[in-house]
């Protein structure tokens, strides 16, 4: 057994957890997102993945780590159904205030502000709608993804009910929430560690690290902003 768990960032909102019983859980892993590590690809072990919703920045790299029946995605009801339709052979499907046990941790599907669908050429396939994720892990340690989405005031509610230490917070604006509304987000979910994701992608992320840190401070967010850099690791504890 690992002394910590590891927290580990592929670029965009693509992050792996390494437990410290050693479950692999990968939470939206596009591992071909322009900032990926080169070697992102060379371990795509995985026992859980976790998918926020639909859009090909998300789903990414899911089938090439949910090939073997020995990973097993859990998304929402609909995306469930397309992957199983698609040969993906273990799926699980949940929906948004429900809390899924499987291998030891607890998975909790809460919800995002954001539109959700599959591309398939020029068609748009329904998936449900957009979630994060409040991920307990063995040990009790908690981590919510928030998925794509805009800030909205039930994210106090996820603080209360669930209290995760490290939240994984969008912040590069257009899409998703911007600097301002993060840090927002942040105050309401008060959590002892922050880690910015989706920004700086494509050209119209526009949010920065430096204006949330600015609006962090002008909420006086009183956490450990953590910037990971791609491929870089955190220790969660």
């Amino acid at each position: 057994m690992a002394e910590s768990n590891i927290l580990t960032f592929f670029g965009h909102s693509s992050f792996r957890i390494t437990t410290k019983k050693g479950l692999k859980i990968w939470i939206d892993p596009w591992l071909d997102n322009p900032s990926a590590p080169q070697d992102a690809k060379e371990d795509i072990s995985a026992d859980l993945i976790l998918i926020t919703h639909g859009h090909g920045d998300h789903m990414g790299s899911c089938m090439d780590l949910a090939s073997s029946s020995a990973a097993e995605v859990v998304a929402i009801h609909e995306i469930q159904q397309y992957l199983l339709a698609k040969g993906v052979p273990n799926v699980t499907g949940m929906n948004i205030g429900g809390t899924y046990h499987t291998k030891g941790v607890n998975i909790t599907m809460v919800p995002a502000l954001h539109s959700s669908s599959i591309q398939e050429g020029q068609e748009l396939i329904y998936a449900g709608q957009a979630a994060g994720f409040v991920i307990g892990l063995e040990d009790g340690y908690k981590v919510y993804h928030a998925g794509d989405t805009a800030l909205f005031g039930d994210m106090a509610i996820i603080s209360t009910l669930y209290n995760p230490k490290t939240v994984l917070i969008p912040i590069g604006d257009h899409y998703v929430m911007g600097p301002k509304e993060a840090a927002y987000a942040c105050k309401l979910l008060d959590p002892k560690v922050i880690v910015p994701m989706h920004y700086g992608t494509f050209p119209a992320l526009t949010g920065t690290v430096g204006e949330f840190k600015r609006q962090l401070k002008a909420h006086h967010v009183e956490a450990d902003l953590v910037v990971l850099e791609p491929g870089q690791d955190l220790e969660l504890n």
